[in-house]
This record gives structure tokens, C-alpha cells and sequence, in this order.
């Protein structure tokens, strides 16, 4: 997997801490707010993500208090507010709390005041010099240094807490030395035009934000809950696994669960990106936010509202969109450098001029002046991790969920996907199309695979559950629960002995096989079906065949992403003859009769020829998901293919790998966007500036238009199709 694996926290001693901070909304900020937290004792385990405005830490208390953590964040200029527990299970209230409190316009927030008020004292300032123009260099003046101040406070806390080189401190430098020589109405409008940018930023990164926090209303405040044979009204912050309720037509649906009772159309848009809706009926799961169609429904929770999809979602998504590419973190290391010579020039350009060829002082510091302004890196900063949270949001309203900016930033990159079969490529629900009975009747041999197969998660097993059930039979009770050994069998012990459920190969390791029933089995196998042997005391009593059918849209899937120029290869542990058989259907390469561990020899060896994707759905595939360069699950699949796997399908379409792939080459093709838009500006403008075109108010305006530019690019990326 490329993401990575965070530090447990009980290794670290002390108290998590969570807190937002308000006016967190680039990478530089966090950097910065990062880089001053390392410098306190007793401060460890930092997570910050400026997406959601959150900063995490493990604090000890011992030597740092909480208040001296909020003192050295407000000194930078932001604003610290407690913030609930943001464990997995408490992510929807967490995601509701950063939701409400970021949610002011923008005049409400500290930068819009500062804003506004900067525009008065510029209108003011403009008001006196108009009436008394030989006042005009004071007042100017007088503004420049009102409003110069917070910036060069935030500078000089940074400067203090490690951040020399900091967006402010390109800016007080820069505005000081044009109030020097006398420039201070140009001052003046540098100064109010940072502060429009920053505002302009946080706007910016609220329309970002907003992307995934919708989904928060989706889940109703309420649910009709049936206790007692009597339906009351409750919050669903009081649903417990197990609760029955009622969901009227029109309703959404309070949390996931399953269908009990009725029968519906249920509308999951709003969680798998499906835009027909899903008739439901009882045994079916349904989604918190789907919305009832047309039929009563009784609804047993198999969630809770803090632990529901949705929930999920979005903690999975806020984290991922923490998480840095590497594109992001190259950009950052450059970053380190970039401002250090920008000023480095800077002052090259003041100084040289007048000195080689005793040029003017005042033109040349005019000029290197302009060039710090020009230098101004928040642009480039933001390029990268404004696309990433755009891609990452815009793929969870589409039922693409990706876990972290490395994944979305590899599948635009990788050369071969490998699939899983059962429950990837097929629809993961085989039906039985005979039982051959050696030993018994084929009643008898059902009844034993049901009871060995009885609390598998694994589709044949699932499918073997439902036949005897659908047939009423007698289910024989087992001693000590059943064990699996993956790829091969599942055993348990019943009232006859050990019986166990496994493949021909199993079955043939274990001593010989009747030459008919192995003809049986050859049969059964060229007709693309899945035969697994019952074995009593490891002979075998019975054949078991079943049939899984492609899905719908597997065939149309492969010839997409082989229209990208992407090989497609399955790897399945089923039978030769099986696997051939689905594979020639939909048209791609085909290895069988695959144990995990050679799953993962096969991975490794594709990886040498570039990146690899795999996707799967099973226990079995979370080793070959982890191992792959990306893991990607299908949204049916076990939970812990689920935590396993970089990326989700939540629609369980194959055609999902696809617009994986496409949403991951939009994404890095924007991010090039914006490091041209933020580069060719610069250079631009520099160019100019030699050539004493440009003015110091005209540099602060293409550095913030430069940002303004690279941040809706990236929002294009919400309306990505």
C-alpha cells in the first residue's frame, strides 16, 4: 500500500488532544503551526489537516499545558476551538461540530473583518490625501503600519517558533522597506490586497470543505423507532444496534441497516453515486441517507448513527485529505528552499545594480521590493493539495471512495490492475445448480456444508446458508466452531466427525477421489462452474457446484480500462477450467487456482513492470490488497478488505475502477494546471518587474490572483464527471 501506517498512540505517553484551529486554510499554515508544536515539550504524535481546519496531537501535561499549546497557535495568528472526540465512532459528531463552527459568512470571520476594516482606512486615507494631498504620505503611511501590524506579529511568531521564511515575512519585509523610501500609498494597497487574498483563500477552502460536509445533512435528526409495538419519535444519536424502525415513503433512512419487512425502491444516491433507485426488499441492506420511494419499510440497525456509511465517509475522507501525496510533500520540500532564494534575489536585485553599475538606489530597491512580493509562494503551496481535496471529495459523491492523496495520485499512474473473481468480477451471490451425493442424500450433504459453512462471510459459503435454509432442513450443530484455511477448505467438527467444504485440490491432497466423480467435477468445471467436495473424516460424501455470473457492467469496465491503455488480469483461487471460462467472457488474462501467498508472488512480479492496482472483496484478498501499489475493495465486500484496500467502490460496479483511474489523470492533470498558473505568473511578472513595468500593488495582485486562479481550478475538479 502506499499510504502510511499512522504511529499507534499508546506508544507515546500523554493525553490526545484535538482542536480546531480557524484560519487554517492552506498548507503553509499547517506547516507552520507544525513546525512551532515540535519546538514545545512533551508534544508528540502531530496530525494537522488544514482541510478540516483540525489539529491532533498526544500531549503531555506534564510539561506542556493545553493553554501554552493555544497561546503558540493564537501568536501565529489563528484562532484555537475545542473540538469533540473525533475517534471513528464519534466521526459524523465531529464532522457536525467542525460543519457548524465554520460555517459563518465571511464577514463574521477574523480575515473578512480585517478586510473590511483595512478598506475603510483605505478609503479614509484616500478621503484626506484627495482634500489635503500634502498630507497624503502620513496618512498613508499611518494605514500601512495599522495594518502592517498582525502581519509582522504572525512573522516574527513564526520566526520565533522555526519559520523564518514565512508568507508574512516576505510581506512585512517587503511592505516596511516600500514605507521607507516613501512608497506608502503602494504600501497601503500591498498590504489590503494580502489581506483580500487570505480572505479570498479561506472562501476558497469553505467551498472545498463544503464538498463532503453536505453529506452530514443527509442523515435525518430523527428516526420513528419501534419499542413495545408502539412507534415514537427519537434523535438519532440514541439508535442502537438492533432497534427496529420505521421508514415511511419520502423518509431517508437514520442508519444502515436491514430490511425486515416490506418492500420499496430505495433512492442511495446520495452514499454509492447510483442514480436509479434500488428496490429493496426483506434480507436487503440499506444505507443512512437513502431516501424510501414508495413502501413502508421495517429496518433492523445494524449501525449506529455515529458508525453508519456516511459516517464513515466522511472520516475517511477528511483523513485522506490530511494525508499528504507525494507530489504535495515535494512541493513542500521545494517550498523550503524556493522562499530562501527568492529573497536571497531580492536582495541581489536592490543591491547590485547600484553597486556594479551604480545604478539608482531608490529604483532598484523599488524593483527588488516588487520581486518579494512576486515571490510570494501560496500559489505553488496550494497547487497540490487543493486538487488532491477537491479529487478526494468530488470521488465520495460519486461513490468513489479513496483513503489518502498517495492512492488518488498512484491510479492515475498504474500500468496493470489485477482483479479478484468471486464478488468483483461476479456478482458474488452463486447459486447451486446440482449436489451429487455419494455418501446419503443430497439433503444430507447440504445440511453438513451449511453446518461447516455456517458464520462464513465467503460468498459460496453464504450460498450454501440460503439453499439449506430455502429448503428447510436441518442444520446439525457443530463442536468448537469451524476453521478455515484460505484458498483451500473450511472445517468443522459435527456429531459424524470432521467435515470439511473444499476444492478438488483439497480434496485430491488428502487421498483419492472416485475416477466418475472426477469426471463429474471435470464437467461441471468446463460449464464454468464451482465445484467444492464435502468431506466426511477427509472422504468424500458429496459435490457441491455453483455458478456466479459476471456483473452487468464487468464486460464494459474491462474494455474501458483497456481503452486507457491499462492491462487487466484476474487472479482467482477457483478452478482452471472456471476461471477460463469467465475469463474468456469478459475478455481478460486469467491465472487460477491461486492460494493468497501466490496471489502475492504474482503482485510483486507485475510491479516490477510499473504500479499496480488490485481489487477484491474478500478475507483472503487483504494480503494482495495491502501489497498492491494501490488496494482498491468493492463497497459489498468483507470489513476487512474494507481497511484494508487505499479505495472503495460503493456503487460495486466494475465500471468504478475506470473512473477511478480517469478521476486520479483529471486530478494530476489540474495539478499541473496549477503549478504552470502559479509558475508562469511568477516568471511573468518577474520579467517585468526588471523592466520596471510593474508596480508593488500589481506583484501582490498577480501573486493573489495566481492563488485565486490555482483554487478554482481545483474546484473544477467538484463538478468532475
Amino acid at each position: 500500500m502506499t499510504t502510511a501506517t499512522p504511529m499507534e498512540e499508546t506508544t507515546v505517553p500523554g493525553n490526545a488532544l484535538k482542536i480546531r484551529v480557524e484560519g487554517m486554510d492552506c498548507g503553509a499554515c499547517a506547516v507552520k503551526v507544525e513546525t512551532a508544536l515540535k519546538r514545545l515539550p512533551g508534544v508528540s504524535n502531530i496530525n494537522m489537516n488544514y482541510s478540516t481546519e483540525t489539529l491532533s496531537v498526544r500531549l503531555d501535561e506534564n510539561r506542556t499545558s493545553r493553554e501554552i499549546v493555544e497561546t503558540k497557535i493564537r501568536a501565529l495568528g489563528y484562532t484555537p476551538r475545542p473540538l469533540s472526540d473525533a475517534s471513528p465512532r464519534a466521526a459524523e459528531t465531529t464532522a457536525e461540530d467542525e460543519h457548524t463552527a465554520g460555517n459563518q459568512p465571511w464577514w463574521k470571520t477574523r480575515k473578512g473583518q480585517m478586510v473590511i476594516g483595512l478598506g475603510a482606512l483605505v478609503a479614509a486615507a484616500f478621503i484626506v490625501s484627495t482634500v489635503k494631498p500634502e498630507l497624503s504620505l502620513w496618512v498613508y503611511g499611518a494605514a500601512a503600519l495599522v495594518g502592517l501590524v498582525p502581519i509582522a506579529r504572525r512573522a516574527f511568531a513564526g520566526a520565533l517558533s522555526g519559520t523564518q521564511f514565512s508568507i508574512e515575512t516576505l510581506m512585512t519585509v517587503a511592505a516596511a522597506g516600500a514605507i521607507a523610501i516613501g512608497a506608502t500609498e503602494e504600501a497601503t494597497v500591498v498590504i489590503f490586497l494580502f489581506a483580500v487574498g487570505e480572505l479570498l483563500e479561506t472562501v476558497a477552502a469553505g467551498h472545498a470543505r463544503a464538498g463532503i460536509k453536505t453529506l452530514i445533512d443527509l442523515v435525518p435528526r430523527t428516526a420513528r423507532i419501534e419499542e413495545a409495538g408502539q412507534i415514537r419519535e427519537v434523535p438519532v444519536e440514541r439508535l442502537r444496534v438492533g432497534d427496529i424502525v420505521m421508514v415511511r415513503p419520502g423518509d431517508r433512512v437514520p442508519s444502515d441497516g436491514e430490511v425486515i419487512e416490506g418492500q420499496s425502491e430505495v433512492d442511495e444516491a446520495p452514499v454509492t453515486g447510483e442514480s436509479v433507485p434500488v428496490a429493496k426488499g426483506v434480507g436487503d441492506q440499506v444505507y443512512a441517507g437513502g431516501i424510501n420511494a414508495n413502501g413502508m419499510l421495517r429496518i433492523r440497525l445494524t449501525h449506529t448513527a455515529a458508525d453508519n456509511t456516511i459516517a464513515r465517509i466522511i472520516h475517511l475522507v477528511e483523513e485522506a485529505q490530511g494525508s499528504k501525496a507525494p507530489m504535495a510533500r515535494f512541493i513542500d520540500r521545494f517550498s523550503d528552499y524556493y522562499t530562501p532564494a527568492a529573497m536571497a534575489v531580492a536582495v541581489l536585485i536592490i543591491i547590485g545594480p547600484p553597486l556594479v553599475a551604480g545604478a539608482d538606489w531608490y529604483t532598484w530597491i523599488y524593483r527588488g521590493l516588487a520581486t518579494l512580493l512576486i515571490a510570494c509562494p501560496c500559489a505553488l503551496v496550494i497547487s497540490t493539495p487543493a486538487a488532491i481535496a477537491s479529487g478526494l471529495a468530488s470521488g465520495a459523491r460519486r461513490g468513489l471512495l479513496i483513503k489518502g492523496g498517495a492512492a488518488l495520485e498512484t491510479l492515475g499512474k498504474v500500468r496493470t490492475i489485477a482483479f479478484d473473481k468471486t464478488g468483483t468480477l461476479t456478482v458474488g451471490k452463486p447459486q447451486i445448480t446440482s449436489i451429487i451425493a455419494i455418501e446419503g442424500t443430497a439433503d444430507d450433504v447440504l445440511a453438513k456444508a451449511a453446518a461447516v459453512e455456517r458464520g462464513s462471510s465467503h460468498p459460496l459459503g453464504l450460498s450454501i446458508i440460503a439453499a439449506a435454509e430455502a429448503r428447510s432442513l436441518a442444520i446439525p450443530q457443530t463442536f468448537g466452531g469451524s476453521s478455515a484455511l484460505p484458498g483451500k477448505a473450511v472445517t468443522a467438527r459435527l456429531k459424524e466427525g470432521f467435515v470439511s467444504v473444499g476444492s478438488p485440490r483439497y480434496a485430491l491432497g488428502l487421498g483419492p477421489v472416485p475416477e466418475q466423480v472426477m469426471a463429474a467435477i471435470e464437467n461441471l468445471e468446463i460449464e464454468g462452474k464451482t465445484v467444492v467436495l464435502v468431506l466426511l473424516a477427509n472422504r468424500p460424501v458429496g459435490v457441491i457446484a455453483l455458478r456466479d455470473e459476471p456483473r452487468e457492467d464487468a464486460i464494459e469496465g474491462i474494455t474501458r480500462l483497456k481503452d486507457l491503455g491499462i492491462r487487466p488480469v484476474m487472479l482467482t483461487g477457483d478452478n482452471r477450467r472456471t476461471g477460463d471460462a469467465i475469463g474468456r467472457a469478459l475478455g481478460l488474462e486469467v491465472q487460477s487456482e491461486l492460494l493468497p501467498d501466490a496471489k502475492l508472488a504474482i503482485i510483486n512480479g507485475l510491479m516490477k513492470a510499473g504500479p499496480v492496482a488490485m481489487i477484491g472483496d474478500g478475507i483472503n484478498d487483504a494480503p494482495a490488497l495491502a501489497t498492491a501499489n494501490v488496494g482498491v475493495a468493492m463497497g459489498s465486500g468483507t470489513d476487512v478488505a474494507l481497511e484494508t484496500a487505499d479505495a472503495a467502490l460503493l456503487k460495486n460496479r466494475v465500471v468504478g475502477v475506470a473512473e477511478l483511474v480517469m478521476l486520479s489523470r483529471a486530478t494530476l492533470s489540474n495539478i499541473w494546471q496549477n503549478i504552470a498558473i502559479a509558475l508562469g505568473l511568477k516568471a511573468v511578472f518577474l520579467a517585468t518587474t526588471m523592466f520596471g513595468v510593474t508596480s508593488l500593488w500589481m506583484a501582490i495582485l498577480a501573486d493573489t490572483g495566481a492563488t485565486v486562479l490555482v483554487t478554482a481550478n481545483a474546484l473544477r475538479l467538484l463538478r468532475w464527471r
